[in-house]
């Protein structure tokens, strides 16, 4: 691979600079971008999220701006030999929009699907979304953030009638007495929120921490809980017992603002603290510490994230930490509540506008009439067009040039070949299309299987928004246009309509239905949300330049923004939350004698998501150049394996090789791998892909492998 160096030097290039946001997670740290005649330079600003600091990776996301991988010209495979040779535009989007027709043709509209991203502007997924309702007019559009934010996005929904990841600032979590983070390791997913844990701990408050392993967030813990993978839900089930037992439930604020409680409160009777100890490993005096903290502790927060949500009772899972905040009463207290840590950059704003299967913008549901009716509305079309509901991410993906299955995908912002599960059939089934078609920026792993693939521009290349974590929507500034032949995602969906377009002034039309021009999208985004969950409109671009951001729903443009939710009422046609209660079950797949041992995977400091970037900084590879099998010693004595030993992990869906990594840190009974590799390193050639029945969720977070010297 080649090396990422720093940019070219450009002698007599006019200085400039811009205030920007980082292209990676969801805290969407504020920056300052300068390029002069030696190139593009990160500095960071004093934003509410971050307060100056970034991480390695946001001091670093500057050199892919000019990084010699980059694609700058359209490539399309040679049928002859196979291999994908550079092209103009023309003959590029021709080999697009003619396989489409004759695809669609032949088997009808649904059989063109389109995957969208979790990184992706508002504005594109707004402009994705409604390209393949109105444009291609298929049902098939789902993105990669079903695999991040979903179980709790739909805990959310069924609670409280509103999915916003944090329904508080962020600065709540440094003045909370007690924070209960459940599988979340800001301290490498996203370091500078750490700030606000050492602020939380500097002001008296006490960290508890809930993961399998002893990562470095869970070392700055007062008190870590260690449970097997998969028993989550009986750890919050057993906590609420706890608060029920001791009389630390607030009844007054459960019969104001809540329904259902009785039948939660019977569900959890079952659930002592010894019998969760049995279950989960979790000591019952930990158990005991933890939940008189919470029921105890002034201003609470409980945050879930990844850890808990990866597995095929993610909803049920986030559920029983919801109930448990609401019986303490904490959503809408000054101070307190639940919330969830988003993952990808804009893993909010992508799940609002519309590039989910059965979601219209405004965070509308495809089968609500009047939904349809406003949406179409705005698009011009007649409500009876809009196709129906799709399917999840990886049902999605798994019917992929099969029987009756999508015969063509469009993949924007995304690279399944590496982040989906079991991921050695989903790449067979890529392989299985007539049709692939990748936007990007660099050759990804699933762009080099690709039949057609478009040079995209980067996050400091093109104006949009995204929207944080806490429900806060940004602007995102260029600092630059794209190099030449390069497009933005918007200026191909709008070529990609004007083309699929009857005749020339359909063409015309079309072109004029998707513009390229992302304030002009926006705008149009705001009248789509209007009304909806997800309201944007009242925010305009001047408001949020004018401010730190602007936190929806905003429905006026002279009318107040909601940094929080639920002081008064939940989003529910009574304005009551629900309670629902949940019962634990075993993971899909549980341990045996061929398979003898659990696996979890996640994320290190220096890489990001399939590390489709971030594999080629130099910097963040020599701080992380590859994937890592983490296993406690006991378990590698047994297995005959030393540090740094080449190990092979094997599941009944695949294997995957890299260095063993011996750490105390981890369960004896489990094993842990980063995801961002690729190759024979893939993690997620093993993980399990049985889903969540609500969310659509693959199970990330456990499967039963066996593990063994290479």
């Amino acid at each position: 691979m080649t090396d990422g160096a720093r940019p070219a030097t450009r002698p007599g290039l006019t200085p400039r600079e811009v205030a920007t946001h980082c292209p990676y997670c969801a805290l969407q740290c504020g920056m300052v971008l300068r390029e002069d005649d030696t190139g593009v330079s990160v500095h960071a600003r004093q934003f509410p999220t971050n307060r100056g600091g970034l991480c390695q990776k946001g001091w670093t996301a500057a050199d892919l701006l000019d990084h010699p991988e980059r694609l700058t010209t359209p490539l399309v495979r040679d049928p002859a030999s196979g291999e994908l040779r550079p092209a103009s535009w023309d003959a590029a989007l021709d080999r697009v929009v003619a396989g489409i027709r004759a695809i669609q043709d032949d088997a009808g509209r649904d059989a063109v699907a389109v995957f969208g991203g979790g990184g992706l502007t508002n504005e594109k997924a707004y402009a994705l979304g409604k390209f393949a309702r109105i444009g291609l007019r298929t049902r098939h559009i789902d993105y990669n953030g079903r695999f991040c934010m979903s179980s709790a996005a739909a805990a959310g929904m069924r609670a409280f009638g509103i999915d916003r990841g944090l329904p508080f600032p962020l600065a709540d979590l440094g003045r909370a007495d007690t924070l209960l983070l459940v599988g979340a390791n800001p301290a490498e997913t996203m370091p500078p929120l750490v700030r606000w844990l050492t602020e939380q701990r500097r002001n008296g408050g006490r960290l508890i921490v809930v993961d399998p392993r002893v990562t470095a967030t869970a070392r700055q813990a007062d008190l870590h809980l260690q449970p097997l993978p998969g028993t989550d839900l009986a750890v919050a089930n057993a906590l609420l017992h706890i608060a029920l037992t001791e009389g630390w439930v607030d009844r007054a604020y459960v019969a104001e603002r809540t329904a259902g409680f009785e039948s939660v409160r019977r569900s959890v009777a079952a659930w002592w603290p010894a019998r969760a100890e049995q279950l989960s490993g979790v000591p019952v005096a930990d158990l005991e510490a933890t939940a008189r903290a919470l029921g105890t502790g002034g201003r609470v927060i409980i945050l879930t994230a990844r850890g808990a949500e990866q597995h095929a009772k993610g909803v049920d899972t986030v559920t029983a930490y919801v109930n448990l905040a609401l019986a303490l009463g904490l959503p809408g207290r000054d101070g307190s509540g639940y919330g969830c840590l988003t993952g990808q950059g804009n893993g909010q704003g992508g799940r609002e506008h519309g590039q989910k299967a059965d979601q219209l913008p405004g965070y509308r549901r495809i089968d609500d009439p009047a939904a349809r009716e406003h949406v179409a509305g705005v698009w011009g079309v007649p409500a009876d067009e809009l196709p129906g509901p799709g399917v999840p991410a990886y049902q999605l993906l798994d019917s992929l040039g099969t029987p009756g299955g999508p015969r063509a995908l469009l993949v924007f912002g995304s690279n399944p070949v590496v982040s989906a599960p079991r991921a050695t059939r989903i790449e067979r089934r890529l392989r299985d299309l007539d049709l692939l078609v990748v936007a990007d920026l660099l050759l990804s792993e699933t762009a080099a299987l690709a039949d057609v693939v478009l040079p995209t521009a980067q996050w400091a290349e093109e104006d949009g928004t995204m929207t944080n974590l806490e429900g806060r929507v940004l602007r995102r500034r260029a600092l630059r246009p794209p190099p030449p032949g390069v497009r933005t995602d918007l200026a191909i969906i709008s070529a990609l309509a004007a083309r699929l377009a009857p005749d020339e002034a359909a063409a015309t039309e079309a072109a004029a239905r998707f513009p390229a021009d992302p304030a002009a999208v926006f705008a149009e985004l705001r009248r789509a949300s209007a009304g909806g969950a997800a309201d944007y409109a009242g925010i305009s671009w001047d408001r949020i330049d004018a401010t730190d951001g602007v936190y929806w729903p905003c429905p006026t443009e002279d009318g107040p923004d909601t940094p929080r939710l639920f002081a008064e009422e939940f989003a529910t046609p009574d304005g009551r939350a629900r309670f629902h209660p949940v019962d634990h079950r075993p993971a899909a797949e549980e341990v045996c004698a061929a398979y003898p041992l659990h696996f979890t995977t996640g994320r290190v400091l220096a890489q990001y998501q399939s590390g489709t970037q971030t594999r080629r900084v130099a910097a963040l590879r020599r701080a992380a150049p590859e994937a890592f099998v983490e296993l406690h010693p006991d378990l590698a004595t047994r297995l005959g394996i030393d540090d740094g030993d080449p190990v092979r992990v094997t599941s009944r869906r695949g294997e995957f090789r890299a260095p063993a990594r011996l750490s105390a840190r981890i369960r004896p009974d489990t094993v842990f791998a980063p995801f961002h590799y690729a190759g024979a390193e893939r993690a997620n050639s093993v993980t399990n892909d049985a889903v969540d029945p609500i969310s659509g969720m693959p199970e990330f977070k456990i499967c039963a492998v066996r593990v063994e010297k290479a």
